[in-house]
C-alpha cells in the first residue's frame, strides 16, 4: 500500500487509514472479539494508519486499539489521538445525561465517565497523557486538536503552543487538528508549523469546499491532509431516501445527484463507494484517507474498493455532466 510522509514530518503513513471511532461502540456495541479482529484485518491488508481519541467511547477505541496493536513492533505503525476533550470519572452514584438518541453522545458505553472540552495546555498534557496509559504507549505518532470549532481562543493560543512543545519533547511525532470544517484547518496551516490537518466530509465527491482554500494552502506550504468522511456519513455509500449525510437525513435534491453520480460510475464499471474512495487520493496535498469500520468484512471491503481502478473517462464524464465541480460548494 502506498505511503505518503506527513509535511515535513519525519511521519509516514499509508494511504488508507484505520479509523477507530466504531470499534469504540459508535452508535451501536462491538463485542472486543469483532473489534481486534477488525484491527488485524486492517494489518492483514496492509493499513499502518490508526487513529483515535478519547471521544470515543470514553476512552474504550483507545484501550482496544492498544491491545489489539500490542504485539506489534512499535515502529512499525503510526497511530493518531486527539486533545480537547478530557474525562473526568462521574461522581458516586451520579448518572450522565443520554442525548436524544439514547446514547452516550452516540456511542453504546456505560456512562462511567463525562466529556469536559479543554484545550488548555494543562488539559492538552492531561489528555496525552492519559491516551498513552489507555493505548500502552510511551508516544503517538500525530495529535490532532479534535472540533475546535467553539474555542479558537484556547485551542491557538494554549493547545496548539502546548502540542508544538509535546512534538519538541518527542512525545508526539506531527501536529495539526481534525474538522468537519475548512475555515479554521486554513487558518492553523497559514498561522502555526501544524504538520496536517483532518478534514472530514469537506472533499467528497459531494462537496468540494476544501479546494476554495484550504487544500491549496496545504500544497502551497508543504503540509498535508487527511481526508475522512469520504462517504458523507452514508449517503455516497447506499444514496437513497432516508440515507444520512453529514450526520442527518439527506436533502432529496442531494439524494438525486448521488444517483446521478452513482449511475456515472457505474457506466465505468466502478462502484460509487470506489470513486468516493478513490477521489481524494488525486490531489497533491491529500497523504491518505480514514474511514471508519468495524468489521473485518468492513475493512476488507475498503481495501478491495481501493485496489480497483477507476479510468480517468470517469472523472471526466462527471465534470462534463456538471457533477464534479471542483470550485467548492
Amino acid at each position: 500500500m502506498r505511503r505518503n510522509t506527513l509535511g515535513k514530518s519525519a511521519v509516514e503513513i499509508t494511504e488508507l487509514s484505520f479509523g477507530a471511532a466504531a470499534i469504540g461502540n459508535l452508535y451501536t456495541a462491538v463485542d472486543p472479539e469483532r473489534a481486534t479482529a477488525a484491527v488485524d484485518a486492517a494489518w492483514d491488508e496492509g493499513v499502518r494508519y490508526f487513529d483515535t481519541a478519547p471521544h470515543y467511547g470514553l476512552g474504550l477505541s483507545e484501550r482496544r486499539l492498544g491491545e489489539a496493536l500490542r504485539h506489534r513492533p512499535r515502529d512499525s505503525y503510526v497511530l493518531s489521538t486527539k486533545v480537547g476533550r478530557v474525562l473526568d470519572p462521574l461522581p458516586a452514584g451520579a448518572a450522565a445525561e443520554p442525548g436524544p438518541d439514547g446514547l452516550s453522545e452516540g456511542f453504546a458505553v456505560p456512562a462511567t465517565h463525562v466529556r469536559r472540552w479543554d484545550f488548555s495546555a494543562e488539559g492538552v498534557r492531561r489528555s496525552i497523557g492519559e491516551s498513552l496509559e489507555r493505548l500502552g504507549l510511551d508516544r503517538v505518532d500525530i495529535a490532532y486538536l479534535h472540533d475546535p470549532d467553539d474555542h479558537a481562543g484556547p485551542a491557538f493560543d494554549e493547545a496548539y503552543p502546548e502540542l508544538e512543545r509535546l512534538r519538541a519533547q518527542g512525545v508526539v511525532g506531527a501536529i495539526g487538528a481534525g474538522m468537519n470544517q475548512t475555515a479554521m484547518l486554513t487558518r492553523l496551516l497559514r498561522d502555526t508549523d501544524a504538520d496536517v490537518v483532518l478534514c472530514a466530509g469537506r472533499y467528497t465527491l459531494l462537496d468540494q469546499s476544501a479546494l476554495d482554500e484550504l487544500l491549496p494552502e496545504a500544497a502551497a506550504r508543504g503540509r498535508s491532509v487527511v481526508v475522512g468522511g469520504v462517504f458523507n456519513s452514508g449517503l455516497l455509500a447506499d444514496p437513497r431516501p432516508g440515507a444520512t449525510y453529514d450526520y442527518t437525513t439527506a436533502p432529496r435534491a442531494l439524494v438525486d445527484r448521488a444517483l446521478r453520480i452513482k449511475a456515472v460510475t457505474e457506466r465505468h464499471g466502478v462502484p460509487l463507494r470506489a470513486a468516493a474512495l478513490h477521489y481524494p487520493l488525486a490531489h497533491p496535498a491529500v497523504a491518505g484517507v480514514l474511514v471508519g469500520t468495524r468489521s473485518p468484512g468492513e475493512v476488507r471491503d475498503a481495501a478491495d474498493l481501493l485496489r480497483r481502478a477507476v479510468p480517468d473517462q470517469l472523472w471526466e464524464e462527471l465534470r462534463a455532466e456538471g457533477l464534479l465541480t471542483e470550485n467548492g460548494n
